[in-house]
């Protein structure tokens, strides 16, 4: 008898237009059962159009919920972070700059100085650590460029040089690759790679002598 009155149900439901999934969370019986039941009443194209679009709908207020979710959920991480690390003492900025140099700069031509990245605020950052820590005139440094054929060199240069806060006359000649930056940029910050040159031998030196005092700590 009870399986007779969910087979009603389930008809009544159809018949107002309820899907397989709306009639088994209202019923409990599976999907198998249902379409043995039912297989004699489709819904319309209409309905199952308005069904789909319906499904579609809450597919993406979920997915629209889930980022806030995270968004609220990094902007409580980023916060709790950014009062941990600052403000950044002379010991940090010291050790934050070398551990820098040792991943993104150049050590086959020590002691000059070079770091390279596509994102402005490595380079930015390099440049502050020079001139703020170790105590280099701005007017020493020298910014290099690599771009691709399809980029506005002008404009590139005047990108980097308001991003840095150093005068063009200060930027090199850059070099053209011959690809174009359509593939390669993409997911980068799309303005090229812009290297960060520094020839002061006594600078140079306190960085070299700096990330061997790391070695040794922490090298075999």
């Amino acid at each position: 008898m009870a399986r007779l009155k969910d087979r009603q149900h389930a008809l009544i439901l159809r018949k107002e237009g309820k899907s397989y999934s709306q009639i088994k969370s209202s019923i409990g019986v599976s999907k198998g059962t249902l379409s043995y039941w039912l297989r004699d009443f489709p819904l319309p194209e209409e309905r199952i159009r308005e069904l789909r679009d319906w499904s579609q709908q809450r597919i993406e207020r979920y997915r629209q919920t889930r980022l806030r979710t995270k968004e609220d959920r990094l902007n409580k991480i980023y916060f709790e972070q950014k009062r941990i690390i600052f403000p950044l003492s002379k010991r940090d900025l010291l050790i934050a700059g070398l551990f820098l140099y040792w991943g993104e700069g150049s050590k086959s031509k020590l002691p000059e100085l070079e770091v390279a990245n596509t994102d402005p605020a490595v380079p930015k950052f390099f440049i502050y650590w020079v001139t703020k820590f170790l105590k280099l005139e701005k007017s020493k440094i020298k910014a290099h460029l690599h771009l691709y054929n399809d980029m506005d060199v002008a404009k590139e240069i005047n990108f980097w040089s308001s991003a840095l806060d150093i005068p063009k006359t200060q930027f090199t000649k850059p070099y053209i690759k011959k690809n174009s930056s359509e593939l390669i940029n993409r997911g980068t910050f799309g303005h090229g790679t812009c290297t960060i040159r520094i020839g002061n031998a006594r600078v140079g030196e306190k960085v070299q002598m700096g990330l061997k005092s790391i070695r040794d700590r922490f090298g075999p």
